[in-house]
């Protein structure tokens, strides 16, 4: 996602700033910029692309001063352009931000009131602008303390101001801020590789926190201005462990960045107050949602896994039929669509080739297109009526994780919109769908502390040969992701198959050297599930069985359990795929293979 990078000290800023922001490419960005000041005013340089657009603009109109911040920018609010780059200005003061402000529209509609006059699209120009309001004569530390009583959501900040040229400040919450130490100097960076090269000394800011960053000293205070005492780090990665948090593989940072990713796709979407969701750059009225007579899922791989998952959770909130049909078919049956019918087109990249095809061909045909995807303005949202962005952030490893869980995120919000307007979801049901699915976040945490009993399950089976992947309802999308993440990254056969289907082929692979993997939550299939893990022990096959938490009886059918926490069989997918991601992830790992670019794959498919 976003990145930040800044300096106080006695160097030169600009070219310490554009290294840094360098070092943060790999996280994925559509535009960059600096703010540098020079001791009597701070400059801005800006520009939508990579860096070496903002390099050849810095040597056309450079800048210079020993104070500064940069920012490589993820779009989320305003599509990538000069003026939705970061930094933002509000009079004296300048941001820069990563994450979501939630209740931004509201904070805007009161600052237009007052006068303020925006320049952007963005969430991000609001904070400058309420900094700027508390300013008055307090130190730029105090009238951030003062702004961020009024805001709601996600957010790393660095801020300068005009005239307080001795200092940045920082704060954080829910998003990654890190200090690093020097003599005489010191820096703020989103993430530890922007700045490895200049120190080994980091200080984590807390959420809350408040850093006053100056050349000769960092002070760290809580909310309310009381000093913090916090003993520094030292960080031992070589700079590749670095890029990836310490991680040895994007794939394995990025499984454990799902909580945020999810938290981020939610925020702003739903409201409590209503038990209604707001599909931001969603355009349809309730009367289109109402006369809606079917919707057509378009989508390919791991997408088209989160499509059969949207099926189920729109059929039961919005009582519409939905079709899920592989992008790369979907041109090829001929298919029937009319003006009724809504076609939901998902994809990551926003480029996948049959994807974008397919929703050539339903425009064609005279059906409206939603598409559902990760990076802003690529070629599917360009060519869709509607778009339902997710915040996942750059996804580097080929086999999908992060985009996944927020696909299915996306379309839950969805399914519940288009509920709440057929007045087939009741606002009590409702509110507690959406409750369920704002806690997934923190149960996606605890699951991800089960890391080492998953390990070791995935030490016991790296050698086999064979996996069925068995589940039934909702998460039957699952075990055909779980399938498809353990081949593609392991190289071992694995498949997928409803519980139900079992002795309608499946059974006959069973024997002692074929694991099969089941996803067996309490929910109203837990008994039937149960009775096809009798069937894989009649015939000496191993169970491995994703199950809920204290769940006493499922232990006599397999000692290999994978608990996660109980909710809603609705939320359900969002928590089961986790550990099937880590068991691949694993078994991959101790085989040895390249987990990040799988033999074969490409992370986005652009050719048929």
């Amino acid at each position: 996602m976003c990145g930040i990078v800044g300096y106080v000290g006695s160097r030169d800023a600009a070219p310490l700033l554009m290294e840094g922001l360098a070092r943060l490419e790999y996280r994925g960005y559509d535009s960059a910029g600096l703010a540098i000041h020079d001791g009597k005013e701070i400059g801005i340089r800006r520009a939508p692309g990579k860096l070496r657009v903002l390099s050849r603009l810095l040597e056309r109109k450079p800048l210079s001063g020993t104070l500064g911040i940069g920012h490589t920018r993820w779009a989320t609010h305003g599509r990538p352009s000069e003026e939705n780059a970061h930094p933002h200005r509000a009079g004296r003061v300048v941001v820069v931000h990563n994450g979501i402000l939630e209740n931004h529209s509201e904070l805007r509609q009161r600052l237009e009131k007052k006068g303020r006059r925006f320049t952007s699209q963005t969430d991000t120009e609001v904070f400058a602008h309420l900094i700027d309001e508390e300013l008055g004569r307090k130190p730029l530390e105090e009238a951030v303390r003062r702004a961020l009583r009024y805001v709601r959501g996600t957010y790393a900040l660095a801020v300068l101001c005009a005239d307080q040229p001795d200092r940045i400040v920082a704060t954080k919450n829910a998003s990654p801020l890190v200090v690093g130490l020097c003599q005489n100097e010191n820096l703020v960076a989103s993430d530890v590789p922007a700045i490895l090269e200049h120190t080994r000394k980091f200080v984590f800011i807390e959420d809350g926190e408040l850093a006053l960053v100056q050349a000769g000293r960092v002070k760290i205070q809580t909310p309310d201005g009381k000093p913090v005492r916090r003993r520094s780090r030292h960080i031992g990665w070589s700079p590749l462990m670095a890029e990836k948090g310490g991680h040895k593989h994007f794939m394995h940072k990025e499984i454990h960045e799902q909580p945020r990713a999810l938290a981020d796709t939610l925020t702003g979407r739903v409201l409590r107050d209503s038990a209604d969701v707001h599909l931001d750059s969603v355009k349809l009225r309730v009367r289109d949602l109402k006369n809606l007579s079917r919707i057509v899922i378009v989508a390919c791989g791991t997408s088209w896994h989160a499509g059969l998952v949207g099926k189920f959770l729109i059929e039961r909130f919005a009582r519409i039929p939905v079709e899920v049909d592989l992008a790369s078919e979907f041109r090829y049956r001929g298919p029937i669509l009319s003006d009724r019918d809504l076609v939901v087109a998902i994809s990551q990249s926003g480029e996948t080739a049959d994807t974008l095809a397919a929703v050539r061909e339903a425009r064609k045909l005279g059906a409206r297109v939603l598409c559902i995807c990760n990076v802003m303005d690529s070629g599917i949202p360009r060519t869709s009526d509607h778009v339902l962005y997710t915040h996942a952030g750059p996804e580097i490893g080929v086999a999908s994780t992060k985009a996944f869980v927020t696909q299915m995120a996306a379309l839950f919000l969805l399914a519940v919109r288009l509920g709440r307007a057929r007045k087939t979801l009741s606002e009590k049901e409702a509110r507690k769908q959406l409750a369920a699915l704002a806690a997934a976040p923190e149960h996606i945490e605890r699951i991800l502390k089960n890391e080492p009993h998953i390990q070791e399950i995935a030490r016991a089976f790296h050698t086999t040969k064979a996996f069925l992947f068995i589940a039934r309802g909702i998460n039957y999308p699952i075990a055909l992701e779980g399938a498809l993440k353990l081949k593609e990254i392991s190289y071992i056969h694995a498949e997928g198959y409803p519980a139900g289907e079992m002795k309608h082929g499946p059974i006959a692979l069973i024997e002692k050297d074929v694991a099969v993997v089941a996803v067996a939550t309490k929910n109203s299939t837990y008994e039937k599930v149960l009775s096809n893990l009798s069937e894989v022990r009649a015939r000496d096959g191993q169970v491995i069985a994703i199950c809920n938490q204290r769940d006493k009886k499922i232990e006599t059918y397999s000692p290999h359990l994978l608990p996660v926490p109980a909710t809603l069989d609705t939320v359900e997918p969002l928590l089961t795929i986790l550990p099937l991601q880590l068991l691949a992830y694993h078994i991959a790992n101790f085989n040895g293979t390249d987990v990040d670019q799988p033999r074969n794959l490409a992370k986005s498919v652009t050719v048929e």
